[in-house]
């Protein structure tokens, strides 16, 4: 059920859990997030990032293989087709495309004009019912071509942000995407704690959510945190699991080279990856 994503992170915060944005890769990972989903009666939400969608050939293609899949796979709980850190110019090109979220990443901005493009963008999302995703300071690391240094978000210009109608803020609290090195301090809850009390009942958004300890991820949720991302994770799981399979030579056994089985071990270990997701964020049986 292609929805917004609005109404599924005011419940979760509400309800002090988060809801899982899941990036999706190719026909597997999105397959196996929304089956997984299902399964666990969880709201799901499926991230796209501009990279990923010139990979699919295009975000018109995502689109068309979302709202069919999900219809053919008899999908029930709530799923956002969500743009991840998207340009402006990538917001428009979402927004025609038919997903149902965006997120315009303006974080490299000046304030002033993050605050001016968020602003347009807003008035345009919800004109037509999506939810936008807005950002303030950086995530550091890199991830699909987006590069930060993990400046942690100041909590006045969160406030402007969140003025503007957003409906869900990602806040740079030193979170990274990727592995996270060899002595990372953590998460900066006190940085989190300032930034929620500026935005109030705004749901905020952890990315680079692979690798976070999970008291650090529970705390973060009881500070506000309604939505966490998760892509390197799974890209580590299923390279695991396909890994494995070919070093065991199952590959080489009867019809093992067959994509749909050469891939199957991969596409059940993130399955499993999401499975554990949901468990730990706390959205099992929330749809």
């Amino acid at each position: 059920m292609l929805v917004s994503a609005k109404d599924m992170l005011v419940k979760a915060k509400e309800g002090h859990y988060a809801v899982g944005q899941f990036n999706i890769n190719n026909l597997e990972w999105t397959k196996s997030v929304l089956l997984t989903a299902e399964e666990l009666k969880s709201p799901v939400i499926l991230g796209v990032s501009e990279g990923a969608g010139k990979y699919m050939t295009g975000f018109s293609t995502v689109a068309a293989m979302v709202r069919e899949m999900d219809k053919n796979l008899g999908i029930t709980v709530p799923v956002a087709l969500h743009l991840d850190h998207g340009t402006y110019e990538g917001c428009y090109k979402c927004i025609k495309a038919g997903f149902t979220s965006i997120m315009f990443d303006g974080s490299h901005y000046d304030i002033n004009e993050n605050v001016a493009k968020t602003q347009e963008l807003v008035n345009v999302a919800h004109q037509l019912g999506l939810s936008i995703e807005a950002e303030v300071g950086s995530i550091g690391g890199e991830e699909d071509g987006v590069i930060g240094m993990g400046e942690c978000a100041d909590p006045a210009e969160c406030k402007r942000i969140a003025d503007l109608g957003v409906d869900m803020l990602a806040a740079g609290i030193g979170n990274i995407h990727g592995k996270y090195p060899e002595g990372w301090p953590g998460l900066r809850f006190d940085v989190l704690d300032a930034i929620q009390k500026e935005t109030g009942v705004m749901p905020l958004v952890l990315h680079g959510g692979t690798g976070i300890p999970s008291d650090m991820i529970k705390k973060a949720i009881d500070l506000g945190v309604s939505k966490i991302n998760v892509n390197t994770e799974c890209q580590l799981s299923f390279a695991d699991a396909t890994r494995k399979y070919i070093e065991a030579g199952k590959d080489l056994e009867g019809k093992g080279f067959d994509p749909r089985k050469l891939l199957a071990p991969g596409a059940e270990a993130i399955k499993a990856t999401v499975k554990e997701k949901m468990e730990l964020f706390g959205s099992v049986g929330k749809a």
